[in-house]
């Protein structure tokens, strides 16, 4: 079961790398394709509006893979300081307020979806709905993956390690450039 939660855990971050990419990448395009208009031409109205749309999504899944990837900031150090047994303790109620919180956040946002479902966009004409469905996923999303930080901590297996992936790639190119 451990396995299938860690395979479950690496492929939400391999599958939200490249949407925040290409949000990333789509917003630098549309902001380019709004300056380049207003300088040179007349500005294209939906430029703006696309921007906004693509900024609140990029915020919910960038925050779901920092999540993920364990890079949200956190203050550790009396934690750190805790012998093991409270320090599991502590951890564990931290993972269930932040479930709390989080599926919180996904009712209040689904509902904050729906009530806006009615309502389109001035220049796209697109329903609201799309655009604030990001905020019930994300939240769920992650509430999911502390769900699977919960069970690993209760099965004693290893917590998720943070910034694994980076700091490897990171410490692999030092290596290179010194020579070691």
């Amino acid at each position: 079961m451990l396995n299938g939660l860690a395979w479950i855990d690496r492929m939400l971050g391999e599958v939200l790398k490249p949407v925040v990419f290409a949000g990333m990448a789509g917003l630098t395009a549309v902001i380019t394709l709004q300056i380049v208009s207003r300088v040179f031409f007349t500005s294209v109205g939906w430029t703006e509006e696309v921007a906004r749309f693509l900024l609140i999504w990029i915020t919910f899944i960038g925050a779901t893979l920092a999540y993920q990837q364990g890079r949200h900031i956190a203050v550790t150090l009396l934690r750190d300081k805790l012998p093991p047994l409270p320090r599991r303790i502590v951890l564990g109620a931290g993972y269930l307020i932040a479930i709390a919180f989080l599926v919180t956040l996904g009712v209040i946002g689904w509902r904050y979806m729906n009530l806006q479902s009615f309502q389109k966009s001035p220049s796209l004409r697109l329903q609201m709905t799309y655009v604030y469905a990001v905020m019930p996923a994300a939240a769920l999303l992650m509430a999911g993956l502390t769900a699977i930080d919960l069970i690993r901590l209760l099965a004693g297996a290893p917590l998720r390690a943070a910034h694994v992936e980076i700091d490897s790639a990171l410490e692999a190119d030092l290596q290179a450039e010194t020579g070691k």
